[in-house]
């Protein structure tokens, strides 16, 4: 039976090689782009709609456009950076629109179909720094923990009619990310200096990172999965530093955490 799949942010990263592998292996994929017209490079065999997360109107016309879906894959989002102390609230408001409310909401109108049809796949792609909080990347932090909230407890609530739930967090990835990341940061800020030596060990911790294609990988390997997983990570070295997470006390995590990105705590 052919499946058709809708994967959000399908023009670039992740969301490109997940698009491409599901066309190789024979899916009908739907890809998201704000402005489809305007794909760089269009995947043959995929088909455009207009998705921006941060428009609710937006979202609803997606879902209308798509019809009938068993697979969504919540990809879509924006990297935000900035202190606590100043990060202005609309932005903070657009990230977790954009983040949380839309792919929760994209998500909600898709759903009944999948259950009626007793088949359904909803994976979020998440990040691990919903598992390991980082300085001046609490917005992004905090949306990716909340994304990480509702799949698991949609989880529960949907598997009885065929419809599993997932999240993949992966961690540093080399996606050019950090190039389109939204800053917030005063150039007199008590905080700049930490803030730009964070800033640098994270861009070069991604570029040093596993290649997309690996997550749309592990993302694919969920979809196609009897039973997918609540949860799966990649890249980052995932298993030892869960592993250490269960076995170390939590300021020692973040310590740690702190210092592969230039901070000393």
């Amino acid at each position: 039976m052919s499946r058709t799949a809708l994967v959000t942010g399908a023009s670039s990263g992740i969301g490109l090689e997940v698009a491409k592998l599901l066309v190789d292996k024979g899916y009908r994929v739907l890809g998201t782009s704000r402005d489809p017209g305007a794909v760089a490079h269009p995947i043959p065999g995929v088909e455009y709609l207009a998705l921006d997360l941060a428009d609710r109107a937006s979202v609803a016309a997606c879902a209308a456009a798509a019809g009938e879906v068993d697979i969504v894959v919540n990809n879509a989002g924006e990297s935000q950076s900035g202190p606590l102390e100043e990060l202005p609230a609309e932005a903070v408001d657009r990230l977790f629109q954009t983040n949380v409310f839309g792919a929760v909401q994209l998500t909600q109108k898709l759903l009944p179909g999948m259950r009626a049809r007793g088949y359904g796949r909803v994976i979020m792609v998440g990040s691990m720094l919903a598992s390991f909080p980082l300085a001046y990347r609490g917005s992004y932090v905090a949306a990716k923990a909340a994304l990480k909230g509702f799949a698991s407890a949609a989880r529960q609530e949907l598997s009885p009619f065929g419809v599993w739930v997932a999240t993949v967090e992966p961690g540093s990835i080399a996606t050019g990310i950090g190039q389109r990341r939204t800053r917030y940061v005063a150039d007199d800020s008590v905080y700049r200096t930490d803030f730009d030596t964070m800033i640098s060990n994270l861009d070069a911790n991604e570029r040093a990172g596993i290649r997309p294609a690996q997550v749309a990988d592990v993302i694919v390997k969920a979809i196609e999965a009897d039973k997918p997983r609540e949860f799966y990570a990649v890249g980052s070295n995932a298993p030892l530093v869960f592993l250490l997470k269960r076995l170390l006390p939590i300021e020692v995590v973040s310590s740690m955490i702190a210092r592969r990105h230039g901070l000393r705590r």
